[in-house]
This record gives C-alpha cells, structure tokens and sequence, in this order.
C-alpha cells in the first residue's frame, strides 16, 4: 500500500510513535524516526521496522529548535529525494494547576506540542507542494477539545494542534495534500502506566467501551488516513477515545 513511500514520526521512539511507525512500516513505507534523547530501545525498534523490508533512518531532533528541524528535514531529502506522509507526534506533559504552574512548564509544553508541529510542517510542507500529494497527521487529544484541570497548557497545545490542523487543510487541499489530526483518548502508554489501579478504574468508568485504549487503535487509524481510502478526508479531527468524548 505504501510501497516506496517515505514517512516521518516525531518523538517515534515510544508509545504511540513507535507504534505507528512500526504499522506504516508494515504497509511498506520507508521511516525516519525522530527522538531527541539516545536510548538502546532504538536500536531494537529500527530492526523491528527494518525486519518489515524497508529502511529505517534515526535522526536526532529537538522540535522545538526551528533550525534543528530544518537539518533533518535536510537529510531526509538529501537521502529520499522526497517526504509522502508526515505524523506530527512528538509531545511532552507537565502538569500542574495554573495556580502553580510555572512559566517554564507552560512555554516547554507549548514549545515541544505546537511549536514543534509548525516547526517539522514548515520545513515539510515545500516538498510536498512540489510533488502535489502528501499526507499530513497531527496528533492532538480529547484534552485539547474538552479541557482537563491541572493540564492548561497540554491542553493549549493540543487545542492549538487542531486549529492548525483546520487552517492548513484549507490552505493545502488545491495541492492535494491532505492534513488531518487524531485525538487520542486515554490510551495504554508508559505514561498511564504509572496511574493507581483506583484512578485507572475511574477513568474507565467514565468510558462507555470500559477500557483504556490501545496504542494500535491509533496507529490503525493513522494507516487509513494515509491510504487512498480516506482521499476525500481532510481537516478532520477523529476521537479514538472509546467514546469518551460524545
């Protein structure tokens, strides 16, 4: 299905990134994989990719630095000649009540989740107009489209995400590039495995499927949108949240 395609994942070393570089993998598409901290489990994810017959290329990348994503960007093309799909991953929390947050934990959110999105689109984007196809998703939440307490500048991120998501759509549609944003609910992660079993419980019990999702219930929905089958979906925001948001 994406055969010769090359895609790129930021903050593709983990959790829903890593799944679903691992699932375009399997459908054939080259993969760039962004991190921006070194750790051995790379290494094992570029052969689990690279055991699906197409190439996988680590590259080092603080979205947040405009010029550090203009160097990636950069070595992609040197190497592809070319970038199809886009998954704007990459994101961080810090929680706190805005009675306590700090100005550095509300700018590193937004700098990380929305700056870093238009920073890796940016540079992106050019490419694709030039081939008149490309495929955008941005990963945003059902916290930046109903709120959270104690998460007011994830939440800002987030919500910034889908605004941007709708603009860009407008802006990119006469090029045929379609961009569109997923918003996670609660899902299976490092960072809900640290919960109590008493906060899991209650959080399922306000999901009207009574589970916490999967990671590949987001990357299922990723390879639809990248295929031919969603050719008439964009500026789109899909909830993969088990119905918690109706």
């Amino acid at each position: 299905m994406l055969k010769g395609k090359v895609s790129i994942v930021t903050g593709g070393s983990r959790g829903i990134g890593k799944e679903i570089a691992k699932e375009l993998s399997k459908n054939g598409s080259n993969i760039i994989l962004n991190y921006r901290n070194y750790s051995k489990d790379l290494d094992e994810t570029k052969k689990e990719i690279e055991d699906n017959g197409v190439e996988c290329m680590l590259i080092e990348c603080d979205v947040s630095n405009f010029e550090s994503c203009k160097l990636m960007i950069d070595k992609v093309i040197e190497k592809y000649g070319q970038i199809d799909i886009l998954i704007n991953n990459a994101g961080i929390t810090k929680d706190n009540l805005i009675a306590r947050m700090s100005k550095e934990e509300f700018e590193d959110v937004i700098d990380i989740n929305l700056k870093g999105t238009f920073n890796v689109t940016k540079q992106v984007v050019p490419y694709m107009m030039k081939k008149r196809i490309g495929r955008i998703i941005n990963i945003s939440s059902v916290v930046g489209v109903v709120g959270n307490a104690g998460q007011s500048n994830y939440a800002a991120s987030k919500a910034g995400i889908i605004g941007f998501t709708k603009s860009l759509a407008k802006e990119l549609a006469s090029r045929n590039i379609l961009v569109n944003a997923i918003a996670p609910g609660f899902i299976k992660t490092d960072m809900t495995e640290v919960l109590s079993d008493k906060t899991k419980e209650m959080i399922e019990g306000n999901i009207p499927l009574k589970r916490l999702g999967e990671k590949s219930d987001i990357a299922k929905v990723v390879k639809f949108l990248v295929s031919e089958d969603s050719s008439y979906i964009t500026g789109q925001v899909i909830n993969v949240d088990g119905g918690m948001v109706i």
